[in-house]
């Protein structure tokens, strides 16, 4: 263990926090100028470790804390942190931190950060090894001069100082005080004792006298017991008379009492169903109000749809008469369309295959012109050139031109042949289209009843949806009348429960529901009277046994009370007794088994949570019978009795009854509180969910007006689009018409281009053969038989050709003549009479009319329905009013009769009342007579027989004949024998006190000798063991010399040089005397170790103080300390032992000791050996503690020389 950290804030010279980094666990070493602050650093450990700065006045605190310029200072602290590792402090951890702050009014001790006695401190300090009797681990400045100056029997103090004899010093004394206290009781009780044989000695003369008083007074008070014996005997009598006359009455007033609470339960039963049954003709009265206003609409509406019927039905036959005339023109039409078309189509193939018979003679025909062209181009050219080689050019010319010809050509038919594709596409599609256009025309009928059925549908859906909505509305409406019912019930019971308490529980039971409910407090569970079910039998004995006990708040553990509490003291809002389970103990008393008595918590319904509760209010009370039992049980078994009338014995003995009021009960109030809290949270969720349910049916009838506003609005989208239809049909049949001439244009132009193709190719390879052949003037003979072939071909095709095209031509003009006439007048005339629309109008009409019939039927049915229901709820409320009327005269009958069992109840309970004061006073007569008897003492046996059978005339004569001679007898001590025997049992006691006194001295006498002899034997084991280190340390320092402690005695100096008569052993013994010692000297020798020592007074100043320390190592090494400190102990020492005293504090901190040193110098010799440097610094009137090294540690203490 060793100091690990100091922390310094405002003691002294250290203003600001000085944290010092940890110190080193063997030799620390600190400099700094003169009145820098190293003595207050040392002083600063010295405050908190030892006793130097204790009992400490306000100027001397003041001088503790730091003065200088700036704020005050009005508290200061010094905190040790130290090393624990080794476990010396039993603290269990590696550190311990022991802080001590003062102020001007405040002086603390911490350990650990929390707080500590000084005792606790000094108690730690010590266990760890800091020893009280040993202070000189801590040497501050001047110690070591101070015991260079000591005296020898200063230094002999200082010796028994370290050796503990304080301890045995004080206990001595102790002993010797409590011996001097014994002293003065023992003679104390020797005085006493010659008092009380004194006191004997007369009351020995007064017993006689005694005697016979005692004869005439046990006369006295038998003669007394006989009279009041039998005055008691005569009241119990009497008070069994009244007991049994109560008990009559009590079984008239119960069978009354039964009878008006049974009334009462009656009328309220009446009350309720008057109640529900007014409010059943609220709500019938308010289902009226709605029915009319229904049926009122409902004729509106009947009314309204019954004109609409009317005109549909005048105006569908003047539909069907223009509907004939127009199916009569659509079939004409349409058979002159069919005709068209048949004959189209028969038209059609042949219009084709001329078309390509056409082509093809065509195709050979300019084939055949264009050999022949070329065999005559061939013959002309042979006639210009004059050889080969020019002709062969021009060819090889026209050759090379037919090239971008041909690729003209391909470019121009492969455009056309993508024309001619896009148009086949474009064609196909626009007779798709104009295919579903038509079917969309002709398909009109059908979707128009397909969009009537879905309007009807989401009408239908609407008006279900709006007759759902109307019952939840009524509904809504009856629950808003219940609801308030419910609320002022619930009010008037909360009333009447307030009634039953006072305000302050009445506002905290109000509090405590709204707290659970706003913080959703799940362990508050309720009051005892809320968690509690009991048979009405019961019912005024819990109340009577509970009391105020009923509105106590069960909650599950003490920290839920806690919140509840602070909240409440919070808000203000009333107090309440709350009734922890976790804190419950209840304590069961001995509960009687039998049949007279039931233990009340067993008429009691509560769930187990609860238990300990209920047996903490209920579990010591039993049910009885009458109160006679109930006082038995109360006496015999302590427990609380209570009668099923509420009327209570305790186990102490108190009686409380009286009459009570049924009408008045708290349980009974909390039930209906209970009740219409319940009912009314019922109504409110029931009407809460009603107003959901209403809010999604709105938004449903919402979302169904939207439907149907959508199914219209399609509907008539669709009527309006057939316009717009026939008019794309135009359009898409006048483009198709155009789209197939340009199909039939391009086809022609097709050919062409292949046609011109052909002829180009055939020529460019007819160059090309020509290049190959030879050169002549003239054609062969093969080309001109070509020639003349071709001629007579050309020919017979021209009029093929002129033939077929002929007949291409008649069939053309037909086909043309019929398309124009389907595509310009029939096919118009017939989209023109599907306008008309006579159809969808008719139907439309038909389908309108329907509808209104249908929605009149429905309209007529609700109606009906209302016209039902009304008559229903005025038989209801006929019947009901009746039933009012019944209830009311039963109810004033059954009133009447409860004020005459009233009236009787208040009649038996005056009598009841009188017999109650008159049992009153012969109780009190009772308890006198009992007094009187208790008050006689104890009496003989005779006392109970003697005057039995003697009349009470003569005792009471008797007895004023023996109070007169008793007179005579007034001056006697009547105490005589009482005192005689209190005087002889407390000589005896005295006698043994003073024998235990002796005893106890004999014992203190033989502790002291025992503490001087332990004393003794501490004193010179200390001296020597101190004498012994002080050789080993003094020849360590000085190796060189030798030194050693010399114990001087009285004898010494007392003993005559010639005395040879005297007694050598009483001298020896004398001589060992601890008694004897007068001082303890120092002598040592410094140049050998064989030359005589010499006195520490001979020395000079430095070999002094080398004294001086080798005394404090050699007292340290006695009684090892975890650490030490040293301030400037080598002032005073020459070099070469302070060279000595260093290595010595080295070789203890790293050898087995392991002790710290932090020590203060101006010497070099002692850093050269540290294994840490600190510097004070003192600056703008404050220190500071900082690290330094060695270098500069030696470097101050060398400027500090020079």
């Amino acid at each position: 263990m060793y100091i690990k950290q100091i922390i310094i804030q405002g003691f002294k010279s250290y203003k600001e926090q000085t944290v010092i980094e940890p110190f080193s666990p063997k030799h620390n070493v600190i400099v700094g100028r003169n009145g820098s602050g190293k003595s207050n650093f040392f002083a600063a450990i010295r405050f908190v470790l030892s006793d130097a700065y204790t009992q400490m006045g306000r100027e001397e605190r003041q001088a503790l804390l730091h003065e200088g310029t700036g704020s005050a200072v009005m508290s200061a602290f010094v905190e040790i942190t130290f090393d624990n590792s080794d476990d010396r402090f039993p603290t269990g951890k590696p550190e311990l931190v022991l802080r001590r702050t003062i102020g001007m009014k405040k002086d603390e001790y911490s350990l650990d950060r929390k707080n500590a006695t000084k005792s606790d401190v000094m108690n730690l300090l010590e266990s760890a090894g800091f020893s009280r009797s040993n202070p000189y681990y801590i040497v501050p400045q001047g110690r070591v001069t101070a015991l260079t100056n000591m005296k020898d029997s200063e230094r002999l103090d200082l010796l028994r100082e370290v050796a503990g004899t304080q301890v045995y010093g004080a206990r001595r004394t102790e002993s010797l005080k409590i011996m001097t206290e014994t002293n003065n009781k023992r003679a104390k009780i020797d005085e006493l004792l010659d008092y009380i044989r004194e006191r004997l000695a007369e009351l020995e003369e007064e017993k006689e006298e005694l005697r016979e008083y005692q004869d005439k007074d046990k006369e006295r008070r038998c003669l007394q017991y006989t009279i009041d014996h039998r005055e008691q005997v005569a009241v119990a009598e009497e008070l069994e008379k009244l007991d049994e006359q109560r008990q009559n009455g009590v079984d008239d007033t119960d069978d009354s009492r039964e009878q008006f609470i049974q009334g009462e339960k009656e009328l309220a039963e009446i009350d309720a169903e008057i109640s529900e049954l007014k409010q059943q003709v609220e709500f019938l009265k308010v289902d009226k109000k709605q029915l009319e206003d229904e049926r009122r609409d409902s004729a509106r509406a009947r009314a309204k749809v019954e004109l609409e019927v009317n005109g549909l039905s005048d105006g569908q036959q003047a539909a069907q008469q223009a509907k004939a005339q127009y199916e009569q023109e659509l079939e004409s039409v349409q058979s002159s369309i069919e005709q068209h078309e048949e004959e189209l189509v028969g038209l059609t193939p042949q219009y084709t295959e001329k078309t390509l018979e056409e082509s093809s003679i065509k195709s050979d025909l300019a084939s055949a012109e264009a050999i022949r062209q070329r065999l005559y181009a061939k013959q002309g050219r042979n006639a210009r050139f004059r050889n080969k080689r020019e002709r062969d050019d021009w060819l090889r010319q026209e050759i090379d031109n037919s090239y971008p010809q041909l690729t003209k050509i391909k470019a121009v038919r492969m455009q056309t042949n993508e024309d001619i594709a896009a148009l086949e596409k474009d064609i196909s599609n626009t007779e798709a289209d104009i295919v579903s256009l038509r079917e969309q025309l002709d398909d009109r009928g059908n979707s128009s009843d397909m969009m009537q059925e879905q309007v009807q549908a989401a009408r239908s859906e609407r008006d279900r949806l709006m007759d759902e909505r109307k019952e939840l509305w009524r509904e809504d409406a009856k629950l808003d009348s219940v609801m308030a019912k419910a609320q002022q019930e619930l009010n008037h019971a909360e009333q009447t429960l307030s009634h039953t308490m006072d305000q302050n529980t009445s506002r905290g039971l109000a509090a405590v529901r709204r707290i659970k409910r706003q913080h959703n407090l799940d362990g508050v569970y309720g009051t005892l009277a809320e968690l509690l079910e009991v048979n009405p039998k019961y019912r005024t004995a819990v109340e009577a046994a509970a009391g105020n006990s009923l509105f106590q708040y069960v909650v599950d553990n003490d920290e839920t009370a806690t919140k509840v509490i602070e909240i409440l003291q919070k808000e203000k809002a009333g107090r309440i007794t709350f009734m922890p389970l976790s804190r419950l103990k209840p304590k069961i008393g001995n509960i009687p088994k039998a049949s007279d008595s039931i233990p009340m918590i067993e008429r009691l319904q509560f769930d187990p949570v609860y238990e300990k509760a209920f047996q903490q209010v209920f579990g010591n009370i039993v049910v009885c019978p009458n109160l006679t039992i109930s006082a038995q049980y109360a006496r015999s078994h302590g427990v609380s009795a209570i009668t099923l009338d509420g009327d209570r014995v305790e186990k102490k003995g108190a009686w409380h009854g009286g009459y009570y009021d049924p009408r008045q009960s708290r349980l009974e109030a909390v039930r209906n509180v209970t009740k219409w809290r319940n009912e009314y949270d019922s109504h409110r969720s029931r009407s809460t969910e009603i107003k959901r349910t209403l809010d999604t049916k709105d938004q449903e009838i919402t979302r169904a007006v939207g439907n149907l506003q959508k199914a219209e609005q399609k509907r008539q989208q669709q009527e309006s689009s057939y316009g717009p239809l026939r008019q794309e049909l135009r359009s898409k049949t006048a483009s198709l018409e155009n789209k197939k001439d340009n199909f039939d244009a391009k086809k022609r132009a097709a050919t062409n281009i292949e046609a011109n193709n052909k002829a180009l190719t055939d020529q460019q390879a007819a160059h090309e053969a020509e290049l190959s052949s030879e050169f002549k003037k003239v054609l062969t003979t093969d080309e001109e038989t070509q020639l003349e072939n071709l001629n007579s071909t050309v020919q017979d095709l021209r009029r093929s050709y002129a033939e077929i095209s002929s007949n291409r031509s008649e069939l053309e003009s037909r086909k043309i003549i019929l398309e124009i006439e389907l595509r310009e007048n029939l096919r118009p005339r017939l989209d023109q009479l599907k306008a008309q629309e006579f159809e969808n109008q008719e139907g439309r009409s038909r389908s309108s009319l329907k509808e209104s019939r249908r929605e009149l039927k429905r309209i007529t049915q609700a109606i009906e329905g209302v016209e039902k229901k009304l008559q229903e709820a005025e038989e209801l409320i006929d019947q009901a009013t009746g039933q009012i009327a019944d209830l009311d005269q039963r109810h004033a009958e059954t009133r009447r009769q409860q004020e005459e069992i009233a009236k009787s109840i208040e009649r038996q309970q005056k009598k009841m009342d009188k017999s109650i004061q008159k049992r009153a006073l012969l109780t009190k007569q009772a308890a006198e007579c009992k007094k009187k008897i208790q008050d006689l003492g104890a009496l003989p046996s005779e006392a109970f027989e003697r005057f039995e059978k003697t009349k009470s005339d003569a005792i009471v004569k008797r007895l004023h004949k023996v109070n007169e001679s008793l007179k005579k007898y007034g001056h006697v001590n009547k105490k005589a024998f009482e005192q005689y025997n209190n005087f002889t049992t407390q000589r005896d006691t005295l006698n043994k006190r003073r024998s235990e006194l002796d005893s106890s001295q004999a014992s203190i006498e033989e502790l002291i000798a025992v503490l001087d002899q332990r004393k003794d034997e501490a004193i010179e084991r200390t001296f020597k063991q101190v004498s012994r280190e002080f050789a080993n340390v003094f020849e360590k320092l000085v190796p060189a010399g030798r030194g050693s402690l010399v114990i001087q005695r009285k004898i010494d100096r007392q003993q005559p040089e010639d005395d040879e008569d005297s007694d050598e052993e009483q001298r020896r013994k004398e001589k060992e005397s601890v008694e004897n010692y007068t001082g303890v000297g120092i002598s040592v020798s410094f140049n050998s170790k064989h030359d005589d020592q010499q006195r520490i007074q001979q020395l000079s100043g430095g070999q002094k103080s080398l004294c001086a320390l080798a005394l404090v190592f050699a007292i340290q090494q006695c009684d090892p300390a975890p650490f030490y400190l040293f301030d400037e102990i080598d002032a005073n020492l020459d070099a070469q032992y302070r060279t000595a005293v260093a290595n010595m504090l080295k070789s203890i901190s790293t050898g087995s000791e392991n002790g710290q040193f932090i020590c203060t110098t101006f010497r070099p010799e002692m850093l050269l050996v540290a294994e840490k440097c600190y510097g004070v610094r003192y600056q703008k009137k404050s220190s500071s503690v900082v690290v330094v090294s060695r270098d500069e540690a030696l470097s101050f203490v060398e400027g500090e020389k020079q």
